[in-house]
Parts: structure tokens; sequence; C-alpha cells
């Protein structure tokens, strides 16, 4: 079952276990030195998904002046080909539109996942750029 909870509802080992899944995958398996924890922290939604007392899924979503932003969407890697994406994508998706349904949805996708999120009905609005040495797009979906 996946769970949202703002930052003031986690517990401390449901964010420690959430920055060494995030750190883990996005700073060293990724190679990426960068600021991995941030004050969006602080003001937006986090999605998660457990198995027994292993993070296996999670996103965050962050409400702005130009819309939400679905970020730091992440398929711990034991848990990767199995559809979990999908289905983390899918609950992302449900809880924007009901949460901020007047809210252009926002992705900053890694370059080869363009395919992926395009089949939820994200929108290229960007061309391919380096972001810590990885490609990326923005893309987006407008509200319905």
């Amino acid at each position: 079952m996946w769970i949202i909870k703002t930052f003031d509802d986690l517990t401390t080992r449901e964010l420690h276990v959430i920055y060494k899944l995030r750190v883990g995958v996005f700073v060293v398996e990724q190679s990426c030195a960068y600021p991995e924890v941030d004050d969006a922290d602080l003001t937006c939604l986090h999605g998660m998904k457990w198995e027994r007392s292993a993070l296996v899924g999670y996103f965050r979503l962050i409400e702005a002046e130009d819309g939400v932003h679905l970020g730091r969407v992440i398929v711990a890697p034991n848990f990767r080909r199995t559809g979990l994406g999908r289905e983390l994508v899918s609950y992302a998706l449900q809880v924007a539109r009901e949460r901020f349904p007047e809210m252009v949805i926002h992705a900053q996708a890694q370059a080869y996942l363009e395919n992926f999120y395009a089949s939820f009905g994200f929108q290229p609005v960007s061309e391919v750029y380096l972001e810590d040495g990885i490609p990326h797009l923005d893309m987006l979906i407008a509200p319905s």
C-alpha cells in the first residue's frame, strides 16, 4: 500500500530510510555529487511504499507557482523491472490530480525514460540537456 506523508508526519526512522535510499541511488549509484537533501523535503508530499520494513518505492510532489513537480522517483534496486515503477507513477499522478487538480504536473525525466513518462500522458517541453552529467528532459501534463 502506498502512503503519503508530509515531512512533519514522517518518523525519524522513515526519514533515515528515505534518505539512505535516495543517496544510495541518486548520489552513489549514479555518481552524482549534488545536495540530494534539500529544503523542498520540508514542504513536499512524500509518497512511499514499504515491503515489511524495506522502502521499495518513493517519490515526492512539490507544489510550486508553475504547478506540481514530481521528483525523486525511485524504485529500490531489488524491485526494479517488477512493474513497481509504473505503479508508482500511476499513484503519484492520482495524488497530484486529487490534491492539485488545477495544476500542471511537471517531471524532470532522465532522457532514456521519455517513452515511459509519455505512456502516462507527459509531453516533452524541452530539448535533452545534461543534469549532473545525465541526459534529462522536462516533461509535463496539463490539468484535465
